[in-house]
């Protein structure tokens, strides 16, 4: 507490990078800590800790995050590996997987959601399901 330095560590959480309103931006983005939006970005986007699109924000983008927060537009895919939180009044249309959805009232979303930790797959049956047998029909039953 008093009379103690600060500790000096470098955390790149900390580090912001934002694509300004009014701002158009085409291609490939790979940033590390924060990715703001409030412009317009279509492409891709390199896995940022955390992806914030403000209420004038517009994505067209298929993205992989830690966390995203989507207050504005986007029309892709999200796969956050912790949380989305889709705020009031934002768009989205796409899948979205995480692990925790937060979705506040008056969101549109239009997509598919998957969450949870992957389940692992049965490799003991390997093959379609095998139909049951046909039951045999009256008239095939032997008369005494």
């Amino acid at each position: 507490m008093f009379g103690k330095e600060p500790e000096t560590t470098t955390v790149n959480a900390g580090q912001t990078s934002i694509i300004a309103q009014g701002c158009k931006f085409e291609g490939t983005i790979d940033v590390r800590g924060t990715l703001r939006i409030e412009g317009e970005f279509k492409g891709s986007i390199g896995m940022p800790e955390s992806l914030v699109v403000g209420k004038t924000g517009v994505v067209r983008a298929s993205v992989k995050v830690k966390n995203a927060i989507i207050g504005g537009q986007f029309f892709g895919d999200i796969d956050a590996e912790n949380k989305i939180e889709l705020q009031s009044g934002s768009h989205l249309e796409g899948d979205i997987k995480t692990k925790r959805l937060v979705i506040d009232e008056g969101v549109f979303f239009e997509g598919n959601c998957s969450m949870g930790a992957k389940k692992p797959t049965d490799t003991t049956h390997a093959g379609p399901p095998v139909p049951p047998a046909p039951k045999a029909a009256p008239h095939d039953v032997a008369k005494k």
